[in-house]
């Protein structure tokens, strides 16, 4: 069962959290004197339902206004004093962002009764929290994410380099910094190169680097996007584009660990852990001769794959909502979250351009939503078509009730002639009856 926890801010009421723990014994209550003490509560825990205790009207109303915004998935109730709703500005704040409010001097009852009902409604709109999630930038609690961390938590224990493959927008970035941050490289520089994005006759001084005078307006000596790695990750994104010629320098830099500066003659060393990632799979290139066979060998020692978002149905929900938060900024207060039919019609979405897809529709439906909740429309999704089976089941009633309704028109609404007709007994001709709501 999920605990009942009530965070209560009240920074000019001390004594609240004492009277509110002698009415709610079975709730876990934590009180906190500032905003800023109840930031750090949300971040160390998770809250459902919270309360402000003469909050609204006693402290700026911007300053309000921005924590309830970065914490808007708490279902709030206020305690406000009569004169507080005089204001315009703290009217704006309770319409927009309160579940209830209650008015001073308290009834301690009603106050109660309406924490538990905001708290009840709060689990049917929320998932409830699996027991052992850690907070991780790789969101999920499916089987495969669970698979994802584990190999990233492993990799990241040694220096050989890792590629890894996902279909676009899957999150491979997001992995390889997920294993830079848990490498023994961690308080070194990640540096993450694009390597289709870079023109290609500008990718080998962009990686290598240049003496001055290489070439015509080399005015000074370039440190090479792999040189200022020194120490950290070299993150290689995209590196089935990397163009043949580059794939031979590439090579002898991850067998010598060493480069050469474009119009150099000697070799810098250079220390760093190589993470490539491709949405191409690289064996398939390999065979079409687009990538080097001994070059694949070198990056692919330790391969990891990032599921696509369709293999990862159980966390969609969570997902939309991480970033329905990430972005508050950029949605109306009155929003508070996705509607019972959104999230149908996004756990339905077949999500082909993954994760970023996911992220551009949920920033979009931010701004296009008219109500308080996110709607399939806003989403640009469709909500789904019923089951076969539902639509058989449709199917199958429709024709009985037309059969019975015809077999009592000819019988003359006769019940025992209509129900020997069909060949049933004159009980479950009664029976048929009343569950299509008919009577002869």
């Amino acid at each position: 069962m999920t605990p009942k926890r009530l965070l209560c801010i009240a920074p000019d009421s001390p004594g609240a959290a004492a009277m509110l723990r002698a009415d709610m014994p079975d709730w876990e209550i934590r009180a906190v004197a500032s905003l800023d003490e109840a930031r750090s509560a949300l971040r160390q825990e998770a809250y459902l339902v919270g309360l402000l205790v003469h909050v609204i009207g006693a402290r700026p109303h911007l300053e309000v206004d921005r924590f309830l915004r970065q914490h808007s998935q708490v279902q709030w109730v206020g305690v406000l004093r009569v004169e507080t709703l005089v204001i315009p500005a703290c009217r704006d704040l309770v319409a927009d962002y309160l579940c209830d409010y209650h008015t001073a001097p308290l009834d301690m009852r009603r106050l109660v009764h309406t924490l538990g009902h905001v708290h009840g409604h709060a689990l049917l709109r929320r998932p409830r929290p699996r027991a052992g999630s850690a907070p991780s930038a790789l969101i999920g609690s499916c089987e495969t994410m669970q698979r994802l961390r584990s190999q990233v938590e492993r990799v990241a224990k040694v220096d050989a380099p890792v590629l890894i493959w996902g279909e676009s927008g899957s999150g491979k970035e997001l992995t390889a910094q997920a294993i830079h941050r848990q490498s023994l490289r961690a308080t070194g520089p990640l540096v993450p190169i694009n390597c289709g994005a870079i023109a290609p006759n500008l990718i080998h001084s962009e990686l290598f680097g240049y003496e001055r005078g290489a070439f015509t307006g080399a005015a000074r000596d370039k440190v090479g996007l792999i040189e200022s790695a020194n120490g950290g990750t070299l993150f290689l994104d995209e590196i089935g584009d990397l163009p043949k010629d580059l794939q031979a320098n590439l090579l002898r830099f991850l067998q010598d660990k060493t480069i050469i500066r474009l119009g150099a003659t000697r070799a810098i060393p250079v220390d760093v852990r190589v993470i490539s990632a491709s949405h191409v799979n690289l064996q398939q290139a390999v065979a079409r001769g687009d990538f080097r066979e001994d070059l694949y060998y070198r990056l692919s020692v330790l391969p990891v794959t990032v599921p696509p978002l369709r293999e990862r149905r159980e966390d969609l929900v969570e997902l939309a909502e991480h970033f329905f938060h990430l972005y508050a900024a950029d949605r109306p207060a009155r929003l508070k979250g996705f509607s019972s039919k959104a999230v149908t019609a996004i756990t339905a979405h077949s999500w082909p351009g993954n994760v970023r897809e996911l992220i551009n529709r949920v920033r979009r439906a931010m701004v296009m939503a008219d109500g308080k909740w996110i709607e399939p429309d806003d989403l640009d999704l469709a909500m789904p078509s019923p089951p076969i089976e539902a639509v058989l089941d449709d199917a199958r009633c429709s024709s009985e009730r037309l059969a019975i309704r015809a077999c009592l028109d000819r019988s003359g609404q006769n019940v025992s002639r209509a129900a020997r007709d069909l060949g049933v007994s004159r009980t479950t001709m009664y029976r048929l009856l009343a569950k299509h709501g008919m009577r002869p």
